[in-house]
């Protein structure tokens, strides 16, 4: 008996040149610790594509060729690992650890698929194929995709799509029940602490808008390790954010301020910070860079620093000089995840060529004592920039000493440097929310209210999954996703007609792929001020779709 999409979602869920130098996590039923679905992560690395293909042809899909960098020297042994001294080796412990437990889910599907497919004309297919499914991903596949397979080959784009989807329902279902990123009990760094932190610091609001792709989409929880829920992130291709939008993420702030005092009262002499997050790539800068700037890196950072300045203007002219906010430039190198910061001067200026490298701050430091270390960063910081805001520096050596940990983490699994040094997302989000979407390479966003607006983000995700899916036969599954505001009247109908609305224009925009079951999409909308769990509207994948003919 077939069943709708939605409950059978639902019943697969559960799982509750100028630089200064020197809580039990998700796990898929049948893995065993960290190393259950290395093989499956293995292949997937194998099909990893490049960011940016520089080809006569700009139309020329993303992905086409592996690149994976200098090689390196993979993961070692805890006794083989050199901690830097400021690293929080509990803390990567355990985001590792969630991170490897979410991955290993999604890295399932293909090798678990192979295994189903190989089984389609025996006679007690069905039977065999539930079983595996029950093990290997932890939920059953849709009945009538299997039931069809004694006639016609079986629908493995469709499956696919479908398992894709069932494992994002569970991943999120776990992050919303049990808030696997959230700070631990003690730990000095969050622990209710940031805002507050912030605030000494002289801004009441951290605003950040990194790059849409899945090398930064860990940006906040794990590259700078803040407490997700206590910034504010819009990701847009080539971090080039919506100038617009934020002013009137600003109004709104300050509004707050004058009416009600959150975070602080309007009197409080703090400033709205603004950061935007570009990247690049240490060991294939030409190739693996950010597409939307031509992988270049300069122009990355420029661009970056042209619309900070865009935005300050914008307040400035339309409140007065006296409204004015606070900027911050980093870049991230998406092989290492090593920031660079482009440290402020006096006045707030900055430079595209003038910023304090971690990287190199990480080699020189790692030695030393704990006070030593620490003072050595002060140090870097304001030689980089001697007339720095000391509130401004020091959330920049936070932020420094934060990355550590990370560059730390890195090389402790990796090596020098991942292995999959360009794109390896599982399928693309498009919409307003994805604020579980804490890991790298898991999804690539495309922040939208409509099609038309975000054809730029949209266009580098399908030649992201060109090379990654399609090419291999496999669809592009989408996510396309609405939150809304439960106490306004309407909210939810609202997200609900963008979803559709959205999904109809996605249809149209890739006709070629979704009349070819090569794009599937499902609709999301989740009630944000409830804290609630993902809502699923309707999906191509569904029971009463087939192939060639799906809605």
């Amino acid at each position: 008996m077939q069943r709708d999409y939605r409950q059978s979602l639902s019943q697969a869920g559960g799982l509750g040149r100028n630089r200064a130098v020197g809580s039990a996590p998700m796990r898929r039923p049948g893995a065993v610790g960290a190393e259950a679905g290395a093989p499956a992560a293995s292949a997937r690395r194998r099909a990893v594509a490049s960011d940016s293909v520089r080809t006569a042809d700009p139309t020329a899909p993303v992905g086409s060729a592996v690149r994976t960098g200098p090689k390196a020297s993979g993961p070692r042994t805890a006794s083989q690992i050199a901690h830097h001294v400021l690293a929080r080796a509990e803390e990567n412990a355990r985001l590792d650890r969630y991170e490897q437990d979410v991955k290993s889910a999604f890295d399932a599907i293909v090798p678990t698929l192979k295994r189903i497919s190989a089984l389609q004309h025996e006679t007690d297919f069905e039977s065999r194929a539930q079983d595996i499914a029950r093990r290997e991903l932890g939920f059953e596949l849709p009945e009538d995709i299997l039931a069809d397979a004694w006639v016609e080959r079986l629908d493995m784009r469709r499956l696919h799509a479908w398992c894709t989807f069932a494992t994002y329902r569970r991943f999120c279902d776990d992050f919303f029940s049990r808030d696997p990123l959230a700070a631990e009990e003690g730990d000095r760094h969050f622990n209710g602490g940031f805002e507050g932190f912030l605030q000494t610091c002289g801004f009441h609001t951290l605003d950040i808008s990194p790059c849409a792709d899945g090398r930064l989409a860990h940006l906040i929880r794990y590259v700078l390790r803040l407490p997700h829920r206590a910034v504010r992130r819009k990701s847009y291709a080539g971090a080039l954010f919506d100038i617009d939008d934020s002013v009137q993420k600003w109004v709104e702030t300050e509004m707050l301020r004058f009416r009600s005092g959150r975070p602080n009262t309007a009197d409080a002499p703090t400033r709205y910070l603004k950061l935007v997050a570009y990247h690049f790539s240490s060991s294939d800068p030409e190739h693996e860079g950010c597409a939307a700037h031509g992988s270049d890196t300069t122009k990355a950072a420029a661009a970056g620093l042209e619309r900070l300045l865009g935005f300050q203007q914008a307040i400035e002219n339309s409140f007065c000089c006296g409204a004015s906010i606070d900027l911050l430039l980093i870049g991230v190198d998406t092989d290492r995840d090593a920031i660079r910061v482009h440290v402020p001067d006096a006045e707030g200026g900055m430079a595209v060529d003038r910023y304090l490298d971690v990287m190199e701050l990480y080699e020189t430091t790692a030695r030393l004592d704990a006070s030593r270390a620490r003072h050595d960063i002060q140090d870097a910081v304001r030689q980089t920039s001697p007339g720095v805001a000391e509130g401004m520096a020091r959330l920049i050596e936070r932020l420094i000493e934060n990355n550590l940990s990370q560059i730390d983490s890195v090389r402790g699994r990796h090596g020098e440097r991942y292995a999959d040094i360009g794109h390896a997302e599982h399928f693309i989000g498009a919409g307003v929310g994805f604020e579980e979407i804490q890991l790298r390479n898991l999804m690539y966003f495309a922040y939208l209210d409509t099609v038309e607006e975000a054809t730029q983000d949209l266009d580098v995700g399908i030649r992201i999954f060109t090379g990654l899916n399609v090419r291999r036969g496999l669809p592009a599954p989408v996510v396309v996703r609405f939150d809304y505001h439960g106490q306004v009247p309407g909210a939810r109908d609202r997200a609900v007609a963008r979803c559709r609305r959205v999904s109809e224009a996605i249809k149209s925009r890739y006709a070629d792929l979704f009349e070819r079951g090569l794009l599937h999409l499902m609709q999301v909308v989740r009630d944000c001020n409830a804290d609630a769990p993902i809502e699923v509207l309707a999906c191509t994948a569904s029971a009463d779709a087939k192939a060639g003919g799906h809605r």
